[in-house]
């Protein structure tokens, strides 16, 4: 049986600071059984003004590369899905690399795919492995949503955390791998969450920033609806492309948005939670990194072990989505 490409090691980092809803309680007008009865969130990790989210993206590759057996130096490319660089120009994969200490001179770039964005860069490192062209390809999803982060807005703190999580994607023994991805995206919904300014459309000034338009704005019921609906039609088409049925998934990693979505999510599947990774609670929503932090402690913890389906599947700004369907 022919190999096929898919994740050789995992690996994660947050920051130390842990935010509660008791301590936003402070900011806003809310409360903490009023976070928790609508997002499950109970606390999400911030990042304190001196540090940077390369510096997680830096920790979780490194973790995620001695997982794969390897070191730095066998990396021979770089993709960093992320809503947030480091600079507008260059973005984060430059500092990932240099933190890294990678000598030799690989290729890299960010990819900006929304919540998605992980999903869609382990899509274009398997790729990117099976037509040949490289080998050992590091994927980082790194997050500092904090800073794009309205604390005066009670609808939108409460949801939001920082973070990174990171895959090694190669050429994996036979039996293991990616089974199949569906990748989409519909473009008419890129209202339901954006940040406004800071872009040529509406460049930053004074304005813009008594205006608040450099932080998250989201349209809560929209995303609700379409997150669910997207989510289970990209996992239906890869499941089929795979060959297998929702009868034959053992996990579950969805994009750890709002646990009413991700339990709407199982339901529309007829799954049990018990099949369902969840870290909502301790983490909010990382982005682009929520889905490597739990694929990362399910499989620290033992509860997915190899030879088992695993689905992870997304749904981001823009509107993006997409699922992938693997063999661990």
């Amino acid at each position: 049986m022919k190999g096929r490409p898919g994740i050789a090691g995992i690996g994660c980092a947050v920051p130390e600071q842990r935010v509660t809803n008791f301590d936003l309680e402070k900011l806003v007008d809310t409360s903490d059984e009023w976070i928790v009865t609508r997002t499950g969130i109970r606390e999400r990790r911030i990042l304190r003004p001196h540090e940077d989210p390369a510096q997680l993206g830096i920790a979780a590759a490194r973790q995620a590369i001695a997982h794969a057996g390897l070191s730095p130096s066998d990396i021979d490319f770089l993709i960093t899905a992320t809503n947030v660089s480091e600079m507008l120009v260059p973005g984060s994969s430059p500092f990932i690399c240099e933190g890294l200490k990678i000598q030799r001179e690989i290729p890299f770039f960010d990819m900006i795919a929304g919540c998605t964005g992980f999903v869609y860069a382990l899509k274009v490192a398997a790729d990117l492995v099976t037509a040949g062209s490289y080998k050992n390809i590091l994927v980082v999803g790194m997050e500092a949503l904090s800073r794009f982060t309205d604390w005066q807005d009670r609808s939108t703190c409460v949801l939001f955390g920082d973070g990174a999580g990171a895959a090694v994607v190669r050429m994996m023994p036979a039996g293991r791998g990616i089974l199949a991805s569906s990748l989409a995206a519909d473009s008419s919904k890129w209202g339901l969450l954006y940040v406004q300014a800071g872009g040529v459309r509406t460049p930053a000034s004074l304005e813009t920033v008594q205006k608040r338009q450099h932080f998250l704005r989201m349209e809560g019921g929209g995303v609700f609806k379409s997150a669910v609906q997207m989510m289970e039609e990209t996992t239906e088409r890869a499941l089929a492309d795979a060959g297998l049925t929702k009868d034959d998934i053992d996990w579950i990693v969805p994009h750890q948005a709002n646990l009413r979505i991700i339990t709407s999510l199982a339901k529309r599947f007829g799954i049990a939670m018990e099949k369902v990774i969840v870290n909502i609670d301790r983490y909010a929503n990382t982005s682009t990194a929520s889905i490597p932090i739990a694929l990362t402690e399910a499989v620290s913890d033992g509860r997915i072990k190899p030879g088992d389906i695993v689905v992870l599947t997304a749904f981001g700004a823009g509107v993006t989505y997409g699922a992938i369907v693997l063999r661990w």
